[in-house]
Formats: structure tokens, sequence, C-alpha cells
């Protein structure tokens, strides 16, 4: 198991993962704190089937307003759900994305091995938006620029993220820098 704990500063906050590679899938649960675009805290679950395709995103989050629960549901099949609603807008779609985690670039990356290997691939993402955990499609694209380097684009959005060895972000620029050691 790794604990991995990274300064996020789009939140001006923090967030720790304690997370299980194996089997070419990923377990994991994690907690972060932030300040933007509201103060709020977030407790989370993933699971991935192998292939690091998602299996179930799990989300709690508090804010001054309350509670708010997220049970994000990917059947294998390409087909969505949240809470137990179908979310055709996502169909299709292997991976979730959760907002302000650097933790969730992780399942798209080993899949195609693209923190080692030359390619780029696009992706169609439910990306849960934090700290209000609605869920949207969202598109992206993933290019590896050279060993640990993969660039992460998604409308005009471009950044050249930094992974370890495994797989997992080490630095992504205006987002979140890993504080644990590599």
């Amino acid at each position: 198991m790794r604990v991995i704990t990274w300064e996020v500063s789009a939140s001006r906050g923090v967030e720790t993962a304690w997370a299980r590679l194996g089997d070419r899938a990923l377990r994991a649960r994690g907690r972060a704190v932030g300040t933007v675009p509201e103060p709020y805290w977030i407790s989370y679950e993933l699971e991935t089937a192998e292939g690091f395709v998602t299996r179930r995103l799990s989300v709690t989050a508090e804010t001054g307003d309350g509670t708010r629960e997220l049970d994000l549901r990917h059947d294998g099949r390409g087909r969505w759900a949240a809470n137990g609603e179908a979310l055709p807008d996502v169909e299709g779609a292997l991976d979730c994305d959760l907002g302000l985690c650097p933790l969730t670039n992780t399942m798209p990356v080993l899949r195609h091995e693209l923190h080692r290997a030359p390619g780029e691939r696009e992706f169609l993402m439910a990306w849960v938006s934090v700290p209000d955990l609605s869920v949207r499609p969202s598109r992206q694209t993933y290019t590896h620029l050279g060993p640990g380097r993969v660039r992460y684009a998604s409308g005009d959005f471009r950044s050249d993220l930094e992974f370890d060895e495994e797989g997992y972000v080490v630095d992504y620029p205006e987002l979140a820098t890993r504080l644990t050691a590599r």
C-alpha cells in the first residue's frame, strides 16, 4: 500500500490517498480538505476492475451547506449510474475523474502505460465536480512526452504532468504537487 499526500494548489488544500495496485487494478481511499471554491472536506473510496476501468467511486462531501454523497458505479459495459440513477451523458466512459484529485489521473495512464511508452489517447470521463458532486462528461487527451511525463488536455486547458514509475502523479502544474517522498 502506498500513502501519498499532495498539496492541492487549485483548492488551496491537501489530499492524502491510501492506494494499492495489483493485478492491473487499483483500490484506493482518500481524504481531501480544500477552501476553493468553498471550504470542504471530501472522503472517497475508489475501486477499479482489471485494466484499471472504474468499477465504483463513493464520495462524501461536507461543506457549510451540509453533507452530500455520491455512489458512482460503472457496469463494465459502458453504462454509469449515480446514486442509482442512469447517466446516459457519460455512457461509454471507462474512467471517473474526481475533480481536484490527482489520483484519478492514474487509471488511463496505467491502462495504456503512457508514463512509459509513446502514444496519445482520447478519453470520455465521468467527471465529478467538487464539492457539489455533480457528474458531467469530460473529453480528455493524454499524450506521452517522455519517461514519466504526460500531457493532459481538456478543452483549452493543458498541463504537463509528472508521474512516478508506478504511475502516480508527482506534479500536476496548476493543480497539485506531491509532498510525500518518491
